[in-house]
């Protein structure tokens, strides 16, 4: 009984970790501080150049 035990709590951690991997991720992907300052300065630069146009 206890092998059988042991064996199904294995077999159900193991479905419970594949359908949290199938399952839709909630957080966002993490991006660097570094690369938010990028995006950052790529986004400021943008709107200078439009209004010259």
């Amino acid at each position: 009984m206890n092998r059988q035990k042991k064996l199904q709590q294995l077999f159900k951690a193991k479905a419970k970790k594949a359908n949290a991997k199938l399952a839709p991720k909630s957080k966002d992907k993490y991006i660097s501080k570094a690369e938010r300052e990028r995006l950052a300065n790529e986004a400021a630069q943008t709107p200078d150049a439009s209004p010259q146009s």
